[in-house]
């Protein structure tokens, strides 16, 4: 298991341009463990990662990494340690597979270093990991959504950091790609030790995987813990404006929500609502 790096976000306030979309935040990421934020569209969960990853640099505080400003550590360094998947990312037009996945050995490469089997075998267990590697000789834009996700995926696990933040990272799968993507993360942390922090939607997937939730409103931490602590009808109503079921998860143990909304409620349900 690797050596564990610290990560802490200390009175961070962050936007774009005028507009500022996060608000004096004080966060320490758990080392060592898979940390999910959650919380409604627009509320800062993107803008967080962003800043974590040194592409957005705070109007005001600072994130540290080992104690050490993020924003004052040399990329290649910072990404020798810290990978990042972004939303949407953007692949060279023609670039196949292998060669886009083979991008995540740059912060390992000195200035006159060569390829070596250690580059050959991180990308090789990338590619198997996320069962791409049939894909590996086909161009990026040929691909499914799907199919890019993964691959966009295996270029950050070949990057081989301790720490890695994933925002969105189960986006255009379906259920089955997404639990086996969420499984592959846990695999990694479990076996190497790896620091996950990743954004999701999906509330009950989140609770499911996280070590640790965070869960944001306006721009802000509303509730951060244990999914157990953080996952409450209360806490959902406020960060969601959802009416709510928490039940037990029979598979995890964990929590889940259940939505409540207009119709498909049973007779009692009706009945109750009628009453409030």
């Amino acid at each position: 298991m690797k050596p564990s790096h610290s990560l802490s976000v200390q009175n961070v306030s962050a936007g774009y341009g005028d507009v500022e979309v996060l608000h004096d935040l004080d966060l320490v990421i758990p080392s060592g463990k898979i940390t999910v934020i959650v919380g409604a569209n627009a509320c800062g969960k993107s803008t967080l990662l962003r800043a974590m990853s040194r592409l957005l640099a705070p109007a005001k505080g600072q994130v540290l990494l080992d104690g050490k400003a993020i924003h004052r550590t040399p990329p290649k360094e910072l990404a020798r340690t810290l990978g990042l998947l972004p939303q949407s990312p953007i692949a060279p037009e023609g670039i196949t597979v292998a060669d886009l996945v083979s991008r995540g050995r740059h912060p390992h490469q000195g200035l006159f270093s060569r390829w070596t089997r250690e580059d050959d075998a991180a990308v090789e267990a990338a590619l198997v990991t996320t069962q791409t590697m049939d894909l590996a000789e086909r161009p990026v834009d040929e691909l499914s959504g799907g199919q890019r996700q993964r691959v966009w995926i295996a270029m950050a696990l070949a990057q081989q950091t301790d720490i890695l933040l994933l925002d969105e990272p189960t986006t255009f799968l379906d259920i089955s790609h997404q639990v086996e993507v969420l499984d592959l993360l846990t695999d990694l942390n479990h076996q190497r030790g790896t620091t996950v922090v990743m954004v999701l939607h999906d509330l009950n997937l989140a609770a499911r995987y996280a070590d640790h939730l965070i869960a944001m409103a306006d721009g802000r931490v509303h509730v951060t813990g244990a999914p157990d602590d953080v996952l409450t009808e209360q806490n959902v109503r406020q960060v969601f404006g959802l009416d709510n079921r928490i039940v037990t998860d029979p598979t995890s143990g964990r929590p889940m929500m259940l939505p409540i909304g207009r119709h498909r409620m049973t007779r009692d349900q009706h009945l109750k609502e009628d009453r409030a």
